[in-house]
C-alpha cells in the first residue's frame, strides 16, 4: 500500500498529470510541460512518491548515442497509489476549496 504524502500543490498537480491516464508511462519532461513545474520541483517530487511506493519507474532501453538524446526514466502510479492519489487529492481540493471560501468570506476591512 502507498505511504501517505503531505499534500502540496506541486505535489497536487503532478498527481493529477498521474491521474489524468493512470495506465500511461511519464517522463519528467512530459510532467514539467504538463504542470509548468520546473525540473528542481519535478523531480524531488518523483523522488518523493517512488520512496513512499507510489510510483514504478523503469529506464528506456535506448542507445543513446542512436536516438541522440539520453534514455527516459519512465513512472507510473502503482494500482494502490492510483486509489489513494484520487481520495488524497480530492482531500487537498476540498480543504483548499474551504479555506478560499473562508478568505473571501472575511470583510474587507480585516487584513
Amino acid at each position: 500500500m502507498a505511504s501517505p504524502l503531505r499534500m502540496t500543490a506541486a505535489l497536487a498537480g503532478v498527481i493529477q498529470v498521474f491521474l489524468d491516464d493512470p495506465a500511461a508511462e511519464r517522463y519528467g519532461l512530459d510532467i514539467m510541460q504538463a504542470t509548468g513545474c520546473p525540473s528542481g520541483t519535478v523531480y524531488p517530487i518523483l523522488m518523493r512518491l517512488h520512496r513512499a511506493g507510489w510510483l514504478e519507474s523503469h529506464w528506456e532501453e535506448i542507445d543513446p548515442s542512436l536516438a541522440g538524446r539520453p534514455a527516459r526514466r519512465w513512472h507510473r502510479l502503482t494500482p494502490d497509489a492510483a486509489t489513494t492519489a484520487r481520495t488524497e487529492l480530492a482531500a487537498y481540493r476540498q480543504r483548499h476549496a474551504t479555506a478560499g471560501a473562508a478568505v473571501k468570506a472575511r470583510p474587507t476591512w480585516v487584513s
